[in-house]
């Protein structure tokens, strides 16, 4: 074991359909909050949401920075989700194929840790997992750097103890994993729920909508369609 990979999972659209599920709520959520917390018409609260995504790649780092916003008010706020639990599923196949992989698992994501386990806990994925690694514990030296600051994932690896080379990102947004390569991990490109003809839905940290299937780049070691796929390769 002292060699065994240790798996980081991203949670939306990587273990399960966020697209279908979640991001429609959540993208939902953010602008009402932005309308109420601002004092903004609706159609100024969508642009801003969408503006502080392309800038800072999370409409949270932008309401932070500009306005003061409290991270923890944001992201209860906008992760309550009513009848959740009832839009999520899992295959047996799923949790054999996670339960098959060698070494330790952790979820890290964007999401809040409420958010997260609360997806874990309906998909039956909860027992699975060594740990949970939510954007409440991405910071560092007292400022907010979620996925994909790439000093956040080197620390990451220091904290679960092991060199970057032994981490291997499961991932479907890009740009978390030209970072993970950056730093020395392994990345997984996980394309499941990616739509082949147009952008899909956006990512939970700001909703931008995600590229579509395209070739492998450079900083990716592997394209998989199922977490079948994932367990059936020689790590």
């Amino acid at each position: 074991m002292k060699r065994a990979p240790v798996w980081l999972f991203d949670l939306d659209d990587t273990l399960h359909d966020a697209s279908g599920a979640a991001f429609g709520p959540i993208a939902e959520a953010m602008t009402v909050y932005i309308e109420r917390e601002l004092a903004l018409a609706r159609p100024e609260a969508e642009a801003l949401r969408r503006h502080y995504w392309d800038r800072y790649g999370a409409t949270l780092l932008g309401l932070m920075r500009h306005h003061g916003v409290r991270a923890a008010h944001f992201l209860h706020d906008t992760h309550r989700l009513p009848g959740l639990e009832h839009r999520l599923r899992a295959s047996a196949h799923d949790l054999a194929a996670l339960e098959r992989l060698p070494g330790r698992r952790f979820i890290l994501t964007n999401a809040p840790r409420a958010y997260a386990e609360r997806v874990l806990a309906a998909l039956g994925m909860t027992r699975l997992f060594h740990g949970v690694i939510p954007i409440e514990r991405m910071t560092m030296f007292g400022d907010l750097r979620p996925k994909p600051d790439a000093r956040m994932l080197r620390r990451i690896a220091v904290t679960l103890k092991v060199p970057p080379s032994r981490c291997i990102l499961v991932e479907d947004t890009l740009a978390h994993q030209k970072s993970a390569c950056r730093v020395g991990m392994k990345t997984v490109w996980m394309q499941r729920w990616m739509r082949a003809a147009a952008p899909s839905a956006p990512v939970s940290a700001g909703l931008p909508a995600r590229p579509r299937r395209c070739r492998r780049p450079a900083y990716v070691c592997a394209r998989i369609r199922s977490l079948q796929a994932l367990a059936r390769s020689a790590w």
